[in-house]
């Protein structure tokens, strides 16, 4: 094994963990082949998954590890691979960031310690986030594009993009770069939100740049949804308190090209306005759209902005994202609490206002759509003909990708019951990981059928990549990469 370190040394609602599975989508880039690259947050058609019969059962800190290195900073984006790299984005502090904590309600349940001991609503708000929000006149950061040799590990240059005050607040649980880089196969594109954007060659030389205004988010929780890219323009969604908009910028020159500007919050919570997923780019033989999940409604637009078609009825505070799977649309959301938590599938073609009565579908676009079935934080995974639904507090269900019908549901056995990242498939497996580092391991049958673990014994909330035979995992201060080696190969087949 080889290891590389680089050289920088009101009651409040459920906590929203904003990866992007943090959570938080991925965009269809031409030409990138499964082993060649992952080039985006969750993959190559958002479906992470593979059919490489080489990658990974069983690792620890020590097994199936064909490197690691020590990763500075703060962030939780997710690796992505173009050109034999991998790319990361951090940002570090000369102050020492509030640690993040395992859970969603640990900021709730310090709310109702605060009300018991007859508090005011200020100073209960106060308290929270002094100890729990991390605001922009706390900290000054340096924010960083990091390169890594795939094969070695090896750090190969790293770019400062940004020095200053972050644009907005976090709370612990969030980072100040949770936002996932994209590739087109020629530059990497940077984004944080309410801050701007950034190109950079695939050797780290700067394209162009384009700062962004800065809008509020939601209590302070931070940003997370990351940008896709599709026929030369980069898109991103910026659901926040006071303009919401989904905007597009030339990939060759940063010049922003259209923005559209939204309301989308519930009738009865106009307050609700931010969101924190990732657009998917959905390409169909009828077409190619952007589908963007934001608070209460799901809004699909051509690539030139115009809306196509809409369906509200979803989660206040959304944060999984589209993604598409044997011809349907699947559409997921579940933030604790709100009646809303559907899974919904759409057939391609749609237009118009899609929204149903509770009693059920109505639309012939709409092939299912289940109230109460969505998650709250992990995107679901569509494999062997079932969507894999992993939900934040231990549970692991079942669905049919065709119809919708749940065929189990079932606790995790020796899970603390916390999931951020979002789960993978290959080799007749399903893979989740908690916020503690284990991965948990399912067989892909009709009955819950749990395999074993494995450890990484530190803090994971960025969802892993695939690329080629590797699994690449990204922990609190480390980047795994997860090699089946000869000695472990008969073990771990199938």
């Amino acid at each position: 094994m080889k290891r590389r370190s680089p050289t920088l040394a009101l009651p409040l609602p459920p906590l929203l963990l904003l990866l992007q599975a943090f959570c938080l989508s991925a965009p269809s880039v031409g030409g990138a082949s499964e082993d060649a690259a992952w080039p985006s947050f969750r993959g190559p058609e958002a479906v992470r998954t593979s059919d490489n019969a080489r990658l990974p059962l069983h690792w620890s800190t020590e097994k199936n590890v064909e490197w690691v290195t020590d990763v500075p900073g703060l962030g939780w984006s997710s690796p992505i691979v173009v050109a034999g790299r991998v790319f990361l984005t951090t940002a570090t502090s000369k102050t020492t960031f509030k640690e993040p904590q395992i859970g969603t309600e640990y900021s709730n349940d310090y709310v109702a310690e605060l009300m018991k001991e007859g508090l005011s609503q200020e100073e209960v708000m106060a308290r929270v986030e002094a100890r729990d929000m991390e605001m922009p006149d706390e900290i000054e950061l340096e924010y960083w594009l990091l390169a890594f040799d795939l094969e070695s590990g090896e750090e190969t240059w790293r770019k400062k993009f940004f020095a200053g005050p972050p644009p907005g607040g976090r709370h612990r649980k969030n980072s100040f770069t949770s936002e996932t880089p994209v590739s087109d196969g020629k530059s990497v594109f940077v984004y944080v939100g309410n801050l701007g954007l950034w190109s950079f060659s695939l050797d780290g030389e700067e394209n162009w740049s384009t700062l962004l205004e800065s809008f509020p988010i939601y209590l302070d929780f931070g940003t997370g949804g990351s940008p896709v890219t599709a026929h030369g323009k980069l898109f991103i969604q910026n659901d926040n308190q006071s303009d919401q908009f989904v905007a597009a910028f030339d990939t060759e020159t940063g010049e922003e090209l259209w923005r559209v500007h939204r309301e989308l919050a519930p009738p009865d919570q106009k307050n609700r306005r931010s969101g924190w997923t990732t657009p998917f780019v959905w390409e169909t033989p009828e077409r190619t759209e952007l589908v963007t999940h934001g608070p209460y409604t799901v809004v699909s637009y051509d690539l030139e902005g115009e809306e196509l078609w809409r369906m509200s009825g979803h989660s206040i505070l959304p944060a999984p994202s589209p993604f598409a799977y044997d011809g349907l649309l699947y559409l997921v959301s579940g933030v604790h609490g709100d009646e809303n938590r559907p899974i919904a599938a759409i057939r391609p073609g749609a237009s118009g206002d899609l929204t149903l009565s509770k009693e059920g579908p109505e639309n012939p676009s709409v092939v299912f759509f289940h109230r109460v079935a969505g998650t709250y934080i992990p995107t679901p995974v569509a494999y062997k003909g079932a969507l894999w639904v992993l939900y934040d507090r231990g549970i692991f269900a079942r669905h049919d990708a065709a119809t919708g019908e749940r065929t189990f549901r079932a606790r995790i056995d020796g899970s603390a019951g916390a999931f951020t990242a979002s789960p993978w498939a290959y080799r007749d497996r399903v893979f989740g990981i908690d916020e503690e580092g284990t991965t948990f391991v399912f067989g892909t049958g009709d009955e819950f059928d749990q395999l074993h673990t494995n450890e990484l014994d530190e803090m994971v909330l960025a969802t892993p990549a695939i690329v080629g035979d590797r699994l690449l995992i990204r922990t609190q201060t480390r980047l795994y990469s997860l090699r089946e080696n000869t000695a472990s190969e008969n073990a771990d087949r199938p």
